[in-house]
């Protein structure tokens, strides 16, 4: 299996991992649209205690347009997921679809651009943090 994500172990707690990852996103254009904290939903729906665990919904809205325009079934595959995970020791690890990998399985050579673009954009936003 290729790998479908890109990622980065940062010496940040998790509450600071996920504002440095928000700020990196909006430099890059992106907005979080939800937010979900799977600890907090495995608690309450299980009963179960895993350790701090958020996906992060980003969405920037002129290459989700585009993609829309390219592929009317695109929003499947939206937002793009970045996750912020608390690892141990202090460290927390961000990590972030890469688009190009999602895109792929779409057979539509119409989106390869604004996938590869996302790519560039997302990869940046690891590498920042």
């Amino acid at each position: 299996m290729s790998k479908y994500y890109f990622n980065k172990t940062v010496g940040l707690s998790f509450e600071d991992a996920i504002a440095k990852v928000t700020e990196e996103l909006k430099k890059e254009g992106f907005g979080i649209l939800t937010e979900i904290d799977m600890a907090g939903t495995m608690k309450k729906k299980l009963d179960v205690d895993i350790r701090p665990y958020k996906i992060l919904g980003a969405c920037n809205p002129p290459f989700a347009y585009k993609a829309l325009q390219a592929e009317s079934h695109i929003g499947i595959y939206l937002p793009c997921n970045v996750i912020v995970q608390d690892v141990g020791d202090g460290k927390t690890e961000v990590a972030a679809v890469d688009p190009l990998v999602a895109m792929s399985q779409v057979e539509n050579p119409a989106l390869e651009t604004v996938a590869k673009d996302v790519q560039a954009k997302l990869q940046r936003v690891i590498d920042n943090l």
